[in-house]
């Protein structure tokens, strides 16, 4: 009987754990109808190169961050590996978060991978980021996990 009470004490404090982390991770990222990526296909930018709608019937959602997906396929690989498919900086424009550590909105569309990392950029009114990130993409890529550190510790 001691055992089985530990066990659910146990339960109760990891699933109280993990709404704590989701909700803590959910405030950082750039969420749009509380969906991340505007309702974008995390898996498939890797998989096709392409900026892809997902189905609002292939949902996922990862500590407290949901997601679409265009296939069941997509929804498994990134169950299987969140972490792998999510993107930088809670999906905020990586140039804003390097050039001066704020949270900027994004184009979906607009985006870049590299070493296995899904970038997202601000793409409107006659300014386009990716080309800016680019430019001085070492440098910017540091500030912005130091920005991202300092967003995440708040």
């Amino acid at each position: 009987m001691r055992l089985i009470i530990i066990a659910l004490l146990l339960s109760i404090s990891t699933i109280l754990s993990a709404q704590t982390i989701g909700a803590e991770r959910k405030k950082h990222f750039n969420l749009e109808n509380n969906l991340a990526l505007q309702g974008y296909d995390p898996v498939a930018y890797f998989k096709s190169g392409k900026a892809v709608k997902g189905n609002p019937d292939l949902v996922f959602t990862y500590l407290g961050v949901t997601y679409q997906f265009a296939t069941d396929m997509n929804r498994s690989a990134f169950k299987d590996h969140p972490e792998k498919y999510e993107p930088q900086y809670g999906g905020w424009c990586a140039f804003a978060m390097g050039d001066y550590g704020k949270k900027v909105e994004v184009d979906p569309e607009t985006f870049k991978i590299k070493d296995g990392k899904l970038y997202l950029f601000y793409n409107k009114t006659f300014t386009n980021t990716l080309p800016l990130w680019n430019k001085d993409e070492a440098n910017l890529k540091t500030k912005a996990d130091e920005n991202w550190k300092i967003i995440l510790s708040k």
